[in-house]
């Protein structure tokens, strides 16, 4: 898998050197997967300009400005939030684009409303912001595997 989120990583890589776009990343049940998918594409630093592993809800709200109040109203693994979590990681580090992931990887942590498995994503682009809900199954590993190639895939396509 981890050869495959290389191969999405330089398809996206190769986009947005086309467009002349950066990349951000925002990261929560990924853990750091986005980025070092990315950074395994060799010259990605011309391209990618780096990333926040927002594990806590305290560093999603110091280093991505997510609002403490959507974070009490909806909770981190929400739409809302991951769209804060996009425009936090563009504007911070001064991306054109950004991709945000939050969700429950498992095996604990599932509510009824918020299975695990449940993953939200978010894109930024230039020309707005978009996110989409994602159930993913699978273990831990699984989840953030899918997690990782749907935000990688999500940006390439609407970057078109």
């Amino acid at each position: 898998m981890n050869a495959e989120l290389v191969t999405l990583s330089a398809a996206l890589g190769q986009t947005l050197l086309e467009r002349g776009l950066t990349l951000a990343t925002a990261e929560s049940c990924t853990g750091g997967l986005i980025g070092c998918s990315l950074t395994d594409v060799p010259g990605s630093s011309r391209w990618y300009l780096g990333g926040v592993v927002a594990y806590a809800n305290s560093v999603k709200q110091a280093l991505l400005d997510v609002p403490e109040e959507e974070l009490l109203r909806h909770g981190a693994v929400s739409r809302q939030v991951v769209l804060s979590m996009a425009r936090g990681a563009a504007a911070r580090l001064g991306a054109a684009c950004a991709v945000a992931v939050s969700g429950i990887a498992g095996p604990d942590g599932g509510t009824p409303d918020k299975p695990v498995g449940t993953v939200w994503v978010a894109w930024r682009l230039p020309e707005g912001v978009d996110a989409q809900i994602f159930h993913f199954q699978g273990d831990r590993l699984a989840v953030k595997r899918q997690s990782a190639a749907a935000a990688i895939l999500g940006l390439t396509s609407r970057l078109g």
